[in-house]
């Protein structure tokens, strides 16, 4: 029986990424398509690697060995995978591609480990410090996070019920998911409404109740072309931004220095292990918490008074 395709995205992204040369095509089929017919086979591996290059993934064609050219395979540069400087602004870390979607998920990290088992059973040289490029600076607590990925990546409609700040009650919502995506510090659900016949973009911490599949996988396909950051960037409601001040380590924080404002270089800060710079820049306030204790001692929160107040309380309850 072929493995769910939620299951076998994530193990071809492994093989791929921790690969120390190109994997050729046949073994690929061997390892992670065993049961599978070679025309089956083919179809399903060309639509997985589609589905990997949609989500930022870059799958790279190269021959296996430099004196036969015409014998190529696949692989994953981890290189390439990783965004530059390996430190994630919220709207970076949001297209690094599934494996940072869904790591500290406990049936995907388990699916992770089953995954380098199986591959290091196989006899494949892995490269398991190309994992670590994958791992999140986000993290995804909304209960319907986990069913909504899964319906996305199987093509799966589904049904919840989703409570609107303007509304007295909960309206149950049908929808062919297209998309999860991280907005303004908050997870969205792209899709097809199916009662309103169009594209929607529902907040997953406004899902009330669990997230009900309906239907078989495959049971559509996503319009060509679909962008569904842009459609969560032109759909969702504004949220609201302050004006932060920071200390920034040197050589540090560059996503926060490239959306800086005003950058003052050379100012006092917390230690003298390093030099330190003070960044102004306008962030959403929702998630400015969490993205100040992403970079752990290289930024220090000046203002706003509350979020540095947040970010206080939870570095304090980590110590305790």
């Amino acid at each position: 029986m072929p493995a769910p395709k939620s299951e076998r995205l994530l193990n071809l992204l492994i093989m791929l990424l921790v690969q120390r040369r190109p994997i050729a095509k046949e073994r690929i089929r061997e390892l992670l398509y065993p049961d599978s017919r070679p025309d089956a086979f083919e179809k399903m591996f060309e639509r997985d690697k589609e589905e990997l290059r949609s989500l930022g993934v870059p799958i790279e064609v190269a021959t296996i060995d430099p004196l036969f050219e015409d014998e190529v395979g696949y692989r994953i540069p981890p290189e390439a995978f990783a965004l530059p400087d390996v430190e994630l602004t919220q709207e970076e870390a949001a297209v690094v591609g599934i494996a940072s979607r869904v790591w500290q998920h406990a049936t995907m990290a388990q699916a992770t480990t089953d995954a380098v088992r199986k591959l290091t059973a196989a006899g494949i040289d892995v490269d398991l410090d190309a994992l670590e490029i994958a791992r999140p600076l986000l993290t995804a607590e909304e209960p319907a996070f986990e069913r909504c990925w899964v319906a996305v990546c199987e093509r799966t409609a589904i049904e919840f019920d989703y409570q609107r700040p303007d509304a007295d009650a909960p309206m149950r919502r049908r929808v062919q998911p297209w998309g999860v995506v991280r907005y303004s510090g908050r997870w969205y659900l792209v899709g097809y409404d199916a009662d309103r016949r169009a594209e929607r973009v529902f907040r997953l911490s406004r899902v009330q109740g669990e997230v009900r599949l309906v239907g078989p996988p495959g049971a559509y396909d996503v319009p060509p072309e679909t962008d569904v950051r842009q459609i969560a960037r032109r759909m969702a409601p504004p949220m609201p931004t302050t004006t932060a001040v920071l200390l920034v380590r040197e050589g540090a924080g560059h996503g926060l220095r490239r959306a800086a404002e005003r950058i003052e270089v050379g100012v006092a800060g917390p230690d003298d292990h390093t030099g330190w710079d003070r960044l102004v820049l306008v962030r959403p306030t929702q998630g400015l918490a969490d993205e100040v204790l992403s970079h752990g001692p290289d930024v220090v929160l000046v203002e706003p008074v509350a979020v540095r107040e947040q970010v206080v309380a939870r570095l304090t309850q980590a110590l305790s």
